[in-house]
């Protein structure tokens, strides 16, 4: 697929095969005819690329012209209304943005967040879930930028070093923290679908111990899970199994809380003897905590009204990336391309690529986090 608005141009491309030199090549001259080259170019490949990604990013760069290649390592593939889990192959985006300054970074020890880009556009942050800190990354860029989104994921593909990794031009495949962008010419908008419904009641958070929530409304929180539980009808307490999460408010600047209004976390563990609750956050006493139950119809719904939310208030854009959990696909929607169907339904061919994540980052309330069973969605404008 390809797009242009004025100067800019992109196109995108899914490649469902085992590495094929010959193939590569004449996916990358498409690419380059269709978008006239790349100021960047964002590549998502299955593990199995691993061994030859030095060639493939000088593909790109030849026959693409692509200037700047980054990249990760896929368990599952993501274009233009379609979604391949577990397939070898590629997924990338060609984006060729000729008036705009591009940088971008390899993470590694020596790596530190430049503090001379504007607080504009948005960054792109790709990483290794086995060496990269992205919480404590986000936290970071959140405060020397406040307010610019983060879009990214962790690489997925497999258990072992081999098989999860993220790549940079200039470096080729390193066992490197991650990789980084800034796109400082582009209006970076975008969603983040958590897809879970509120159940119960919204409770302040009164006493805390790092991530074990013990006390809500004065009550022990593992006896306030117990009761949401038990709350539900049969048929949602079927669902539920598995499927309970919590959900830290946003903001609290809010009377009513509503789906969306939150940053859902997993419910980790609980102890009916202390009364604790162990989330995958770190919850503060005076915030609002309410119980979430994930499951499909909810999150088909959100993907939807945020998807034409995204669509009505800010247009069509020049480009798409989504970076969605592996834990939604078909494992949670039972068909196909769910996420990558609605959005070109709603936006059309677009170009668009991406991949299933092992934790994907966007904002939430105005501040960029790690989430888990999300799709986070950069649009690029």
């Amino acid at each position: 697929m390809s797009a242009q608005g004025g100067a800019r141009r992109a196109a995108s491309r899914v490649r469902l095969m085992d590495w094929d030199e010959a193939e590569a090549i004449a996916t990358a001259r498409q690419l380059r005819e269709e978008s006239g080259g790349a100021s960047l170019a964002v590549v998502f490949v299955s593990p199995d690329w691993g061994p030859h990604l030095g060639d493939f990013i000088e593909i790109l760069q030849i026959y693409g012209h692509a200037r700047q290649v980054v990249g990760c390592s896929a368990g599952g593939l993501i274009g233009v209304g379609q979604e391949d889990e577990g397939a070898s192959g590629f997924s990338v985006l060609f984006l060729n943005l000729p008036e705009e300054e591009v940088r971008t970074w390899v993470i590694d020890e020596h790596f530190q967040i430049p503090r001379d880009r504007p607080a504009a556009g948005g960054w792109l942050l790709l990483g290794n879930p086995l060496r990269l800190n992205a919480a404590a990354l986000l936290a970071d860029l959140n405060r020397i930028y406040p307010g610019v989104p983060v879009y990214g994921g962790l690489a997925s593909g497999g258990g072992d070093r081999e098989s999860l990794f993220a790549f940079h031009h200039g470096a080729g495949m390193m066992d490197s923290a991650g990789v980084a962008v800034h796109l400082p010419g582009l209006a970076l908008r975008g969603l983040v679908s958590q897809g879970c419904e509120p159940i119960g009641e919204p409770y302040t958070i009164t006493e805390v111990d790092q991530e074990v929530v013990l006390g809500v409304g004065g009550r022990r929180a593992y006896d306030v899970l117990v009761d949401t539980y038990e709350g539900l009808e049969e048929e949602a307490q079927q669902r539920a199994r598995g499927n309970l999460m919590a959900g830290l408010a946003a903001s609290e600047y809010r009377e009513d809380f509503r789906r969306g209004d939150f940053l859902v976390r997993s419910i980790l563990g609980g102890d009916p003897e202390t009364g604790g609750v162990r989330i995958g956050a770190l919850p503060r006493v005076g915030q609002t905590l309410q119980f979430q139950l994930r499951e499909k119809d909810a999150a088909d719904e959100e993907m939807r009204r945020m998807s034409e939310g995204l669509r009505e208030g800010e247009g069509v854009p020049l480009a798409l990336l989504c970076f969605a959990c592996a834990g939604r696909g078909q494992e949670l929607f039972g068909v196909p391309n769910h996420d990558a169907g609605i959005l070109e339904e709603t936006f059309g061919g677009v170009p668009l690529a991406g991949f299933f994540c092992n934790g994907e980052f966007g904002p939430v309330g105005g501040l960029n986090f790690v989430h888990a069973y999300t799709a986070a969605v950069a649009a690029l404008y």
